[in-house]
């Protein structure tokens, strides 16, 4: 069989992205660790299947490189915006259907998407987080590998675990991303966001994705990161905070009420197919 595909990346967060209007492969999950494997076969952050939807201008489904499926992908979004609207399938103001919940998405520049991303959960039930305190988890401990870590946990639509440092370059992540995801504290396993403050308004942030490892980028991951030094006083609401992340800049809006816009790149890469 040939499975025709778009390669697509935001801030180097790349995904092949599969036209399954018709219908969603049953297989998505074994494509997904198939074709991710750099070097070996097509290589990607995942798979990202658009899908109909009754209601809004697509669904999204994303299947990490492991083949797990995620609820949200922010980079992933945006990227399916960018596939609708050269396409023809959407305009400069669409809805995209994801496990996570409707998100609108705007045209904002050329190559340029803002999508509201709904509101940053912080109850330990939403994320999910357990042992950690009945109320937000905010500026909590977390023990990994001997170590108390500063840890802020938060729900984009798939869970985030943020940890504020002084220096992210000297983060041994390889060794500690797999801890966090794989901690006793995530039942559901966790995204760990390592972020360290610039300035005012200016985070520079390293990610450890759940189901896949270290990412150029993770959209959901820089929200949280953004809601994360809002609810600890390092930077304001209501304004731009700008995300810098291994391949690019994000810029993330946390509202007093919680609720998160961003805005950031989709690129077209390259079409292909594949013998699967």
């Amino acid at each position: 069989m040939t499975l025709e595909f778009t390669k697509m990346q935001g801030c180097g967060n790349d995904y092949i992205y599969v036209d399954c209007f018709s219908g969603m492969p049953e297989n998505a999950p074994e494509l997904a660790r198939k074709l991710s494997p750099r070097h070996f076969a097509v290589g990607a952050d995942g798979l990202i299947c658009i899908c109909k939807s009754e209601v809004a201008d697509a669904q999204m489904r994303m299947f990490n490189a492991d083949g797990s499926e995620s609820k949200m992908c922010g980079n992933g979004i945006r990227c399916v915006a960018q596939w609708l609207y050269e396409h023809g399938r959407a305009g400069e103001t669409m809805t995209v259907d994801t496990l996570a919940g409707r998100k609108t998405i705007r045209r904002v520049a050329e190559g340029q998407w803002q999508v509201d991303m709904g509101f940053a959960e912080f109850l330990p039930e939403r994320v999910p987080v357990q042992g950690l305190g009945a109320g937000p988890v905010v500026g909590a401990e977390l023990m990994v590998r001997g170590r108390a870590w500063p840890v802020t946990c938060i729900s984009m639509g798939n869970p985030h675990c943020v940890s504020v440092v002084e220096d992210v370059a000297g983060v041994d992540l390889p060794a500690l991303g797999p801890c966090f995801e794989h901690h006793s504290a995530f039942p559901e396993g966790v995204n760990a966001e390592f972020i360290q403050l610039l300035g005012p308004g200016h985070l520079k942030m390293r990610v450890w994705e759940r189901g896949t490892g270290e990412t150029f980028a993770c959209g959901t991951g820089a929200c949280a990161s953004a809601a994360a030094s809002v609810a600890l006083g390092l930077c304001p609401p209501d304004t731009d905070i700008q995300v810098e992340l291994t391949g690019g800049t994000l810029v993330i809006r946390v509202g007093g009420d919680r609720r998160v816009l961003m805005t950031g790149p989709a690129v077209t890469a390259f079409t292909g197919s594949a013998e699967v």
